[in-house]
């Protein structure tokens, strides 16, 4: 089929679809004029998401808004808002919607529930493409119930965001209370314990008593060092004396033992010159040999004395040193203990030091989350509540007529086509073609006639004429007659 077969099709059947046409038209004329009224109140709230959270500083990144601005969404939506709304307005003590429960329901489920299903249907949330904006739009017979309902349901709305924001925060703030207790009586057995050790071992100043006993160790062991130096000398000096005490520095460094020494030279050397002038019996030299046999004796004896003095120095250098190696040992046995008190007592100290940081951070938690569970703000801001609307928003009669003449439309065509197929009747010479299949071989033309502009009563009678044509072709008859002179 070409358009001029289409066309032709029209031209045959126009009554189709006129008919058709303004059949759906007048319909929905009616219903539309029939159908209640209804009215819509819209109430807007601002959702603020570029703000950081006074509690927790943190502000909302922009990749994440559209998917908090569809959860938003569905949080009006949600059958918790319309709850909150029938409670708000108390709509479950009403005799009207009690009895209309018990018509839909006879008596069965919450009414509640159903009262907040019921509330749903009429609501439609709208959110702004470009800002943060939330439109709750609510449609109902009644213009102020519409308007009462909007308000309730941004009202309801806040509500329960801010419950969603603060019932999280309570159950933190009871869970921290209960591990803060926890640890205040884990930090005390630890303090408790810390204590026990420090008034077992008399531990006052761990630190400073152990300088003490190092520096006492330190002296100790120079001590040490001082003595084996005072006792290796003392031994050399001995072995010294045993080889000779001629060249002992002792002996050298007396003053007594040189002065006796310096006598005895002296009088060995006159003895000597004595003796070969008065002979070996004279009493002057058995005098004189008695005298320097007596030098000799007391140098003897100082020398032994001088070794005496050496042997009894080497043994009081030996009984020292082993009383400071004993001292020493103890010492180290001391500041070894006092360090593994220290050791001990610093497990205990970092026990405590880490229940008191656990507890302290916990108990910054605890007042933090109190803090938000007490929480009155919230980022959803009421920016225009809905009013009473004057105008009703449905049905929209213009609208829908507009509606009803391009559907009237498709279906008288539809129609048209329909019948057409049903019925098929030649109509041009493509029909003629496809029908006979055979060629055409001529046409004969009307005889066309030269173009003569109408007068203007020639006009009149053809515009009355199609007029007349008009009225007679509508389906219902006009009772006055349509006529001009």
């Amino acid at each position: 089929m070409n358009l001029l077969q289409f066309l032709l099709i029209l031209k045959a059947r126009y009554k189709v679809v006129l008919y058709t046409l303004l059949a759906v038209v007048a319909i929905t004329l009616v219903a539309s004029l029939l159908l209640p009224k209804e009215y819509s109140s819209t109430a807007t709230v601002l959702v603020d998401v570029k703000t950081p959270d006074p509690m927790g500083g943190i502000a909302l990144p922009a990749q994440m808004m559209p998917g908090y601005m569809a959860t938003q969404i569905d949080i009006i939506n949600s059958q918790k808002v319309a709850l909150k709304v029938v409670k708000m307005l108390k709509m479950v003590e009403s005799a009207a919607a009690i009895e209309q429960w018990q018509e839909a329901t006879e008596g069965k489920g919450r009414i509640d529930v159903w009262l907040a299903e019921a509330i749903q249907k009429k609501l439609d949330v709208k959110p702004s493409r470009e800002s943060n904006v939330i439109q709750i739009n609510y449609s109902a017979a009644d213009p102020k119930f519409a308007a009462v309902l909007a308000n309730a349901f941004a009202q309801a709305y806040i509500d329960t965001n801010l419950e969603l924001k603060v019932e999280p925060a309570r159950q933190y703030a009871s869970w921290f209370d209960d591990r803060t207790k926890q640890l205040r009586d884990s930090l005390e057995k630890a303090q408790e314990k810390l204590s026990a050790y420090q008034r077992e071992h008399g531990i006052v100043a761990t630190e400073e008593h152990l300088d003490i006993e190092n520096s006492r160790l330190t002296q100790l062991s120079a001590q040490k060092t001082e003595i084996q130096a005072l006792k290796s000398e003392s031994q050399s000096r001995q072995f010294q004396a045993r080889s000779g005490t001629d060249s002992m520095p002792e002996a050298l460094q007396s003053g007594l033992i040189q002065s006796l020494k310096g006598d005895l030279a002296r009088l060995e050397a006159k003895l000597h010159e004595t003796r070969s002038q008065l002979g070996r019996n004279h009493p002057q030299i058995q005098q004189m040999e008695i005298e320097a046999q007596s030098l000799r004796s007391k140098i003897e004896a100082e020398t032994r004395q001088i070794v005496g003095s050496i042997s009894t120095s080497n043994r009081v250098n030996a009984q020292r040193e082993s009383e400071i190696n004993a001292a020493l040992a103890a010492q180290k046995a001391k500041v070894l203990e006092l360090k593994q008190q220290r050791d001990e007592m610093s497990v205990l100290q970092r026990e405590v030091e880490s229940a008191q940081r656990t507890y302290e951070l916990v108990t910054q938690r605890l007042a933090q989350s109190n803090l938000e569970s007490q929480s009155t703000q919230t980022n959803i801001a009421l920016l225009n509540p809905a009013v009473e609307p004057l105008k009703h928003s449905s049905p929209k009669i213009f609208l829908n007529v507009l509606v009803s003449f391009f559907i009237g439309a498709m279906l008288g065509l539809g129609g048209a086509l329909v019948l057409e197929l049903a019925d098929q009747r030649i109509r041009g010479l493509d029909d003629l073609t496809q029908g006979l299949g055979l060629p055409v071989l001529g046409v004969i033309e009307k005889l066309r006639t030269p173009f003569k502009w109408p007068t203007r009563k020639e006009t009149m009678q053809i515009g009355v004429q199609t007029w007349e044509k008009f009225l007679r072709a509508l389906p219902f008859k006009r009772k006055q007659a349509v006529s001009v002179s």
